[in-house]
């Protein structure tokens, strides 16, 4: 008998993904308004991994960028929490942010197009829409880079309510306005086959 293999991912429902990926965030906001920065901290990384956890158990696979996310705030995290120091856990979206950027530039740079990685299950674009939202994404990260710097430095008492409401609004909002761009470098189904 022959075995039939599945490689077909699971893929969750858009509002269960939203609700991983925002979920810790507004768990941190609560352990902030309700705590301090430090039982903050602690409760967004367990919640982090619980999503993460959860996340696995119903796909059975995880996306590079929550698995890089994982391990940067499992690094920054503790460093914030063994040293009692708010600085690495604040810096730690830069370095995400500038990671990302980079990773998608540098891919353009070499002719891949890493943003098809991770967009490709939603998505079907032609190589030149890949490359526009790759670009476009690998600046857009290296300014949140710079705006959440300028905020940890400048405003640090404001660096909480721009991390959970306006990072996230600007990247949502960002988001939305690569929809055009989709839509036109969209494969046509026959060109798909």
């Amino acid at each position: 008998m022959t075995e039939i293999k599945t490689d077909q991912k699971k893929k969750l429902n858009p509002l269960l993904r939203l609700a991983f990926d925002l979920g810790p965030l507004a768990v941190f906001f609560i352990g902030y308004t309700f705590g301090d920065f430090f039982v903050a901290t602690a409760i967004f990384m367990v919640s982090l991994f619980v999503s993460m956890a959860l996340s696995y158990f119903l796909t059975r696979h995880l996306p590079v960028m929550s698995i890089v996310s994982g391990i940067i705030v499992a690094v920054f995290g503790g460093l914030t929490l063994f040293l009692h120091d708010e600085t690495f856990f604040r810096m730690k979206p830069t370095i995400i942010y500038a990671l990302f950027g980079s990773l998608l530039l540098g891919g353009l740079m070499l002719g891949k197009p890493l943003i098809a990685a991770v967009l490709g299950e939603a998505v079907d674009l032609t190589e030149e829409g890949w490359k526009i939202l790759s670009l476009r994404w690998g600046v857009f990260f290296f300014v949140l880079a710079a705006m959440n710097e300028a905020v940890r430095l400048g405003f640090p008492d404001y660096w909480v309510q721009f991390k959970v409401f306006g990072a996230t609004a600007l990247t949502i909002g960002f988001a939305m306005l690569q929809t055009p761009v989709m839509m036109k470098y969209e494969r046509k189904k026959d060109e798909n086959d």
